[in-house]
This record gives structure tokens, C-alpha cells and sequence, in this order.
């Protein structure tokens, strides 16, 4: 198969976990290589993502590196297995790639839990709201990026529709909700949109007031992916350089750990509707 010049965040990550396979197998380089029946940089470039792997040399590695987690060793193949070309692939060469890993993450996910501190979650912004959001970047953005993050974000949403959509906990803080990203009729449409948004079946909206106190990670947006086993869940944080993707075990644990805080002194879903109709009706 031939070589990728610039491989996804997933296929990073399928060639990082078959790395953590066979080195915690104590099985070298040198042997994967002479087992698969390729050169020993081939191994190298299948481990950095660079280069695909197909299903019965996957299966015949993790065999090999006494790996009996069937479930695992199935999310993998599955991960190797050639990709549907998402609908983000149309934005490849227009767009930051670490927009486009995000769209791909989430349409992979089978459980989203998030936490915002000072912006409303992509996931459910209006149009409005982000385009105001969009044109406070810096350096500003020149209106034909405006307009392809814009059709980027809107195509992102739909992962929450259609059949079987993934569940979304979305912990947003007050702060998030008073900000007025395009003045207050567009905020007030945004609190709306998200009343709304909220009453999806797969969607639970939980409101962290001032009055919660501290709380851990405070200031970073992060989103949880579950995947299709516990191993493969990945760890989404925003910076201002683009994103950053974790998935070490004590990383999970420690972000599984602050959502779990959150969530423990957030509003309930029915308190969280009642203080956003509050904070609308003041606007």
C-alpha cells in the first residue's frame, strides 16, 4: 500500500496503539518486521500512521504480541480497514487539518461528553453565533475562510442527527451563556437554539453556575470521545495553535475525572433549562 504524505489523527492513532502492542509484548521492531514479511521501516511508517496495515497482518501482529482482547483487536481492524471518505474530505487543502480530525473524531464517536467554560460548544452554535465567534480571530480570518469554517461547522452538527446519533453531555458554564458573541438579539437566539437543542433525546445540556465555585481544568474546552472500546477513547483540547489529541491512559483518567466533578455540581437538565430561559428573558 502506498505510503500517506499526511495521515488523520485516527490513522496516527491506529498505528500508535499497534506501537503500544507490540512493544508491551516485548516483541522488536526487527521481529514484526520479518513476521509481517516487510523491511523494518515499513513497521516504523505503519506505527506512525504513515503507512496502512491490512486486517490479517493486524490480527496476525496482535496474535503474535499475546494480545486476547478480541474487542480491541476488532476496533483496531476496523480502524484499518480503508476509510469511508467522510464528508470532511471536501474541505482537505481549504482547511486547518486539525478541523477536519475533529469532524472525524466525532463522526467515530459512540459518546461525546464535553465541558465549556467560555464558549457555547460548536456542536450547537447558530450561524450567527459563529460567525461572530469567527470574526474575532487572530490574525482575522479573510471572509472566504469565514465562509468555509462556517459550512465546516454546520456540516459538523449533523452528527448529533440522523440514525442512531451519538450521546452528547455538553457541561457549559454560565460565563459561556452571558457572553454576547454578536450582540444580544444573536445571543438570544443562541440560548434559544439551545433550549431546543437540549430537549434531543441523545442531547443533555447541564448548566455550571458561578455559584458551582471551582472546579478542575477551569478555562479549557475539552471533549471526551468515547470509542468503541474504553482503550480507544481520545481526549480533544482546544488551543489557540489548533488542537491537541490525548490519549494516554492517566490523560483519560484525569479528564474522565474532571467531567465526573463538573457534572456532580452542574444544574440538572430541567435546572439548566429553567436558569437559560432566565438569562434570555434578561436580555
Amino acid at each position: 500500500m502506498a505510503a500517506r504524505t499526511s495521515p488523520t489523527e485516527r490513522q496516527k492513532r491506529l498505528g500508535s496503539e499497534l506501537r503500544k502492542m507490540r512493544t508491551s509484548a516485548d516483541v522488536s521492531a526487527e521481529f514484526a518486521a520479518g513476521l509481517l514479511g516487510v523491511d523494518r521501516g515499513k513497521i516504523s511508517n505503519i506505527e506512525s500512521g504513515v503507512r496502512a496495515i491490512s486486517a490479517d497482518r493486524l490480527r496476525t501482529l496482535a496474535c503474535n504480541c499475546d494480545c486476547t482482547d478480541e474487542a480491541l483487536v476488532d476496533a483496531l481492524v476496523e480502524m484499518a480497514q480503508p476509510s469511508r471518505r467522510g464528508w470532511w474530505e471536501r474541505y482537505r487543502g481549504l482547511l486547518p487539518q486539525g478541523l477536519l480530525d475533529i469532524a472525524e473524531l466525532e463522526a467515530y464517536a459512540v459518546g461525546m461528553r464535553a465541558a465549556y467554560s467560555m464558549h457555547i460548544p460548536g456542536l450547537l452554535q447558530t450561524s450567527d453565533h459563529a460567525l461572530a465567534v469567527f470574526r474575532v480571530v487572530i490574525p482575522h480570518l479573510p471572509e472566504h475562510e469565514i465562509a468555509l469554517r462556517l459550512a465546516h461547522r454546520v456540516e459538523r452538527q449533523q452528527v448529533l442527527d440522523g440514525e442512531n446519533p451519538p450521546g452528547f453531555v455538553a457541561i457549559v458554564h454560565e460565563a459561556a451563556l452571558r457572553m454576547q458573541f454578536g450582540g444580544p438579539s444573536v445571543a438570544r437566539t443562541q440560548l434559544h437554539h439551545l433550549l431546543r437543542r437540549s430537549e434531543q433525546e441523545n442531547v443533555t445540556l447541564l448548566v455550571l453556575p458561578f455559584e458551582a465555585g471551582a472546579f478542575p481544568g477551569a478555562g479549557q474546552t475539552v471533549l471526551y470521545a468515547e470509542g468503541p472500546v474504553p482503550q480507544l477513547d481520545t481526549v480533544q483540547i482546544d488551543n489557540s495553535h489548533g488542537p491537541d489529541f490525548l490519549y494516554a491512559e492517566a490523560q483519560l483518567a484525569k479528564y474522565r475525572a474532571h467531567l465526573d466533578w463538573m457534572e456532580g455540581i452542574a444544574l440538572s437538565p430541567e435546572g439548566s433549562r429553567d436558569f437559560i430561559h432566565n438569562i434570555a428573558r434578561q436580555l
